[in-house]
């Protein structure tokens, strides 16, 4: 995917500082903070050089310091490790495998408005977090794929196991094993639920697909048809999932027009195709941080070679 994506400039912008203690970064931070959340609502992305991140509590003390209001991992469906307090590995996968380009948490009810990214440790090659303009991929989006979507609107559905099986648990998903509780979280944020055998959990949620972000006036791309659709996973892994399940409907992931209609492949083959196209590959290195706006930046991860360790936060 590196030597295919269009070289661009303007993501992220990148604030070169030195070599910065932690409390000088966050001093810096705080005295800037107005300009720096300005530019995080038009451009997006700010990828922060020379500032001295070594471990997790660095990272930790760092976040803490420059954002508030973090939120949990909770309806999530990448796997991940919760490291302490706001912290999260970023999403443990198939090194192999390039995670391809979504805004977190747009399939929930709730996201989060900015993520924290930090390289604790760099790919021996690749696994740089991609990153791609929700506006521009709308502007690129073939217009009749947008105004279908604007019109119909999209149904996620997921299927959570109790502890066996493909994809995560409902316990893992909502960091709780206790029923009423993800019970109470569903109905707060109206998502349609159903408990089946075995304790299996189904969920629908409903999802515009396309936003209007208010501080640029952009229509913006915030939606992950293409991840949840099983196209995306390859013929051999998409014809075994219809071995296995009875129903579309039954696979871990799966999306649908809120109608119920499905949406064909060859429609999400061309998401994929013009998604990739505004897709570019900043590389990691150590002492760097980087902040996302998440509505107005989509991002996912290419496949690597060697150990690679980016921590994650995330908040309102």
């Amino acid at each position: 995917m590196k030597n295919d994506l269009i070289s661009k400039t303007e993501l992220p912008v990148e604030v070169k500082l030195g070599d910065l203690t932690i409390p000088d970064f966050i001093d810096h931070f705080k005295r800037n903070k107005e300009k720096y959340d300005q530019q995080l609502d038009h451009v997006g992305a700010l990828k922060f050089t020379g500032v001295s991140i070594a471990c997790q509590d660095d990272f930790q003390q760092v976040v803490n310091e420059i954002s508030t209001k973090f939120m949990n991992y909770i309806d999530g469906n990448s796997p991940r490790t919760k490291l302490s307090g706001n912290v999260y590995t970023s999403t443990e996968y198939d090194p192999a495998q390039i995670i391809t380009m979504h805004n977190e948490l747009s399939y929930s009810a709730k996201w989060p408005g900015k993520l924290f990214f930090s390289c604790i440790v760099p790919a021996a090659s690749g696994g740089e977090t991609l990153l791609a303009s929700s506006s521009e991929i709308y502007d690129q989006m073939n217009k009749s794929i947008v105004e279908e979507i604007e019109k119909r609107g999209i149904t996620y559905i997921r299927n959570l196991h109790s502890g066996e099986g493909l994809g995560p648990s409902w316990q893992d998903t909502f960091e709780s094993d206790q029923k009423s509780r993800v019970e109470e979280y569903l109905r707060s944020y109206q998502i349609n639920y159903e408990w089946g055998h075995n304790d299996s959990l189904k969920l629908k949620q409903f999802s515009k697909g396309i936003l209007h972000h208010e501080p640029t006036g952009k229509k913006i791309w915030f939606n992950q048809i293409d991840q949840f659709h099983p196209i995306q996973l390859g013929d051999e892994m998409y014809e075994t999932l219809e071995i296995l399940y009875e129903s579309k409907e039954n696979f871990p992931m799966y999306v649908s027009f809120a109608d119920g209609t499905e949406i064909p492949d060859d429609l999400v083959l061309e998401v994929l195709h013009t998604i990739k196209g505004c897709t570019i590959a900043p590389p990691w290195h150590k002492n760097e941080l980087l902040i996302v706006n998440n509505e107005l930046v989509s991002h996912g991860r290419n496949s690597f070679t060697g150990s690679r360790k980016v921590l994650v936060a995330m908040s309102e």
